[in-house]
């Protein structure tokens, strides 16, 4: 993800030499916790330091998509300090049944509403199933006393073999926004012979991403040879903005899966829509 937390409990360090299997600690509640030694999902040149976005895992653009607007580039959320929701507001119960997930938190601060003059709370849930499945459950609402829109996206990093072996089912391979997209959108690495199968709700739009080469050499935070190994395909809301009333709220789910390629389109529900 590619947001920051309080601490709270759990803590992550780092070292340039990568471990197997993970390392397994305890922390002072005498709960298990996984001990990350190097950054993954980023460049490696990606800075993991506020406030600078992190090159890589899965930003939430909120409340501006790209540099279409006022604000910097995709919003002002992935860069925030968010703190951990320990009283959500209740989901569906299948947003949580056999689940391990975490939920965060960001409210506007000052500094947010010189920039974007709007109140909101922004809920995101991060959720991993026991096959393997990651959903992003997003909830944004308006406790400003007037209305407001934005635009959206979960600008998802995908860890690809080949970027010239990609194949997108029933969208292209380059750079673009493509309006009104199905809900299940399948990625085919032929390479690794594994297909990455992004479901969305409340997503109506993809946008496609590659640096390809020439800007590749143009980021300092990005290697020079990384586009060949990355794509990005992002569940998004960009040409019909979301517009919210005092007290509405909206939700966007994404949910990411890895399966075989041997998988059919039939069987991974392209034809249909919706998580």
């Amino acid at each position: 993800m590619d947001f920051f937390t309080q601490k709270k409990s759990f803590k992550i360090l780092r070292n340039p030499k990568p471990i197997h299997p993970p390392e397994i600690t305890k922390d002072w509640n005498g709960i298990d916790q996984i001990v990350l030694r190097t950054p993954r999902g980023a460049s490696a040149r990606a800075i993991f330091k506020a406030p600078k976005a992190i090159r890589g895992g899965i930003p939430a653009c909120f409340p501006q998509f790209g540099n279409c607007g006022s604000l910097e580039q995709h919003g002002f959320a992935r860069n925030r300090m968010w703190t951990i929701d320990d009283n959500p507001p209740p989901l569906h119960a299948n947003d949580s049944s056999g689940k391990s997930f975490i939920d965060l938190l960001l409210k506007s601060s000052e500094e947010d509403i010189k920039c974007w003059p709007h109140s909101f709370e922004f809920r995101l849930r991060v959720a991993l199933s026991t096959d393997g499945d990651l959903s992003l459950i997003s909830r944004v609402r308006n406790i400003n006393g007037k209305p407001f829109s934005f635009s959206f996206a979960h600008h998802t990093y995908l860890l690809v073999s080949d970027i010239s072996e990609i194949r997108i089912e029933g969208l292209e391979t380059v750079d673009g926004v493509y309006l009104g997209s199905p809900n299940i959108i399948a990625v085919l690495d032929h390479e690794r012979k594994r297909t990455f199968v992004i479901r969305k709700e409340g997503l109506p739009d993809v946008a496609v991403w590659n640096p390809w080469e020439k800007k590749s050499k143009a980021m300092v935070d990005f290697g020079d040879e990384e586009y060949k190994q990355m794509l990005c395909v992002d569940g998004a809301v960009i040409e019909k903005p979301v517009s919210l009333k005092p007290g509405e709220e909206w939700t966007g789910r994404l949910q990411l899966s890895v399966v075989p390629s041997s998988f059919c389109s039939d069987r991974l529900g392209l034809d249909r829509s919706g998580l």
